[in-house]
């Protein structure tokens, strides 16, 4: 039994990192709010209210109940993308990191390095921030979309892990004062994967230098390959200042426009391999290492993928829960050849973003296919209000125990896995193992603390 010190409480983890804490009683009131925006028949059903203590079996009970509840009200198109919904997390976050509402100055990173520091509330939301990136560097409004806000870990050697893409549920300063370390930053960078668009960019001078710098950076991080000859070309064209001919060369280069992840593991084309996994033009493209040494390469076409999902297990029987006991790993069924499909499977702690890559992927390809704006997509995207189809469906993922605070009671992890812009791919399986494909860039969990409601 918890002890009946504490009321019944959730933290709330995005990618591990607590991202707030709330009570039963707030969770209620936020369904009674949606309910009266949105009415009974829209708004999914919510755990009842108990009058007495809950046993432990309860208490699993409703935490399994409170997972359904949030992945239903994130994958409705209505109420996921609702202001009301995503406010209350920003509200949330920003209560439990106890940060007041002020002006501070927050850094942003450009590809080249440099930083641009804007002036904003700590209660400012992603899309203010990008508006105030914007701003300061006299970007466009009709371009803003173009780019997006990425959290990213710097390693020693000036190497770059991709997080997350930041979203409209959280409030980008507190997100990165939260972690409390000088290695994490948030950077700029364009968020379409179709190379076709950078016209748009580069017809604006602003729009320009920034595609400019994340080619060059691209390439000096080793992530677009460059030859001898061709590198000879890009330096006499920076030599001069020609930054549309630098980019066009560069456009018909390997990997331009790819997102490079960490070393990693997968089981194709056998088990234990190790892999370095990159993403661009519709594809995930693999530099496999095998047993026997070997190095072989492959790219996996998102047009290929039947479906895709992101699952989580819990390393080790402890009670609490250390960073890099939660593996994750990314799979998805691909048409090998006529009517063969096959799993593949990606162990790597950035598999979420890896499926936000395949997500955007997919976004861009169906507006192209429609013949829809692709500015306009942009712009929804920024304002977070695309919409999920009906095959996009979500499964839970198994609970996870922790314990983070040793003189507080043990916590119940509430794995309502949420991948923000959807992980459209994922099947419509109910594996106990899979995280739902709801709207958050990253892991989604919550945490049931103590006895029942306020």
């Amino acid at each position: 039994m918890f002890p009946r010190s504490f009321p019944q409480a959730y933290n709330i983890h995005v990618n591990g990192v607590l991202h707030c804490r709330v009570r039963y009683s707030q969770l209620l009131g936020l369904h009674e709010q949606l309910k009266k925006e949105y009415g009974s028949n829209v708004v999914p059903a919510f755990p009842p209210k108990k009058i007495f203590t809950l046993t432990p079996a309860e208490v699993e009970q409703r935490r399994e109940q409170l997972e359904k509840y949030m992945q239903a009200v994130r994958q409705d198109p209505l109420l996921g993308a609702s202001e009301m919904f995503n406010s209350f997390l920003r509200k949330a976050q920003q209560e439990t990191q106890q940060i007041p509402t002020e002006d501070v100055a927050l850094d942003i990173c450009l590809s080249n390095g440099q930083k641009v520091t804007v002036n904003i509330l700590t209660s400012d939301q992603t899309e203010d921030v990008l508006d105030a990136v914007a701003t300061k560097l006299d970007l466009p409004d009709d371009l803003v979309g173009y780019f997006s806000l990425f959290l990213v870990r710097e390693g020693v050697d000036g190497g770059l892990t991709f997080v997350r893409k930041l979203q409209e549920f959280e409030l980008p300063y507190v997100s990165i004062t939260s972690l409390r370390s000088s290695e994490f930053h948030i950077l700029l960078r364009k968020s379409y994967w179709d190379m076709a668009y950078d016209s748009d960019v580069m017809d604006n001078r602003v729009g320009l230098n920034l595609l400019y710098a994340q080619t060059v950076s691209d390439i000096e991080r080793g992530w677009i390959l460059v030859n001898k000859d061709q590198h000879r070309q890009l330096k006499s064209l920076q030599e001069k200042g020609s930054k549309k001919e630098f980019i066009h060369l560069g456009q018909t280069l390997k990997y331009y426009g790819y997102i490079k992840f960490d070393p990693c593991i997968t089981d194709f084309p056998e088990k234990g391999c190790q892999v370095i996994v990159s993403a661009g033009n519709n594809e995930l493209n693999f530099h496999v290492k095998l047993p026997n040494e070997q190095m072989k390469e492959g790219s996996f076409k998102v047009t290929r993928m039947r479906c895709w999902r992101v699952t989580s297990s819990v390393s080790g029987t402890s009670g609490s829960l250390r960073r890099g006991d939660v593996k994750l790993e990314l799979a998805f069924e691909y048409l090998m050849s006529k009517d063969r499909l096959q799993w593949v499977t990606i162990t790597s702690q950035q598999a979420i973003m890896m499926s936000i890559c395949l997500q955007s992927m997919v976004d861009e390809l169906m507006v192209k296919k429609s013949g829809g704006s692709i500015k306009k997509m942009l712009r929804k995207r920024h304002n977070g209000s695309i919409l999920r189809t009906d095959s996009q469906q979500a499964v839970k993922s198994p609970p996870l125990l922790d314990s983070p605070d040793p003189n507080r009671e043990q916590i119940v992890k509430l794995s309502t896995k949420l991948s923000s812009v959807s992980l459209r791919g994922i099947s419509a399986s109910n594996s106990a193992n899979d995280i739902s494909g709801n709207d958050f860039h990253g892991n989604y969990a919550f945490e049931g603390i103590g006895d029942d409601d306020l």
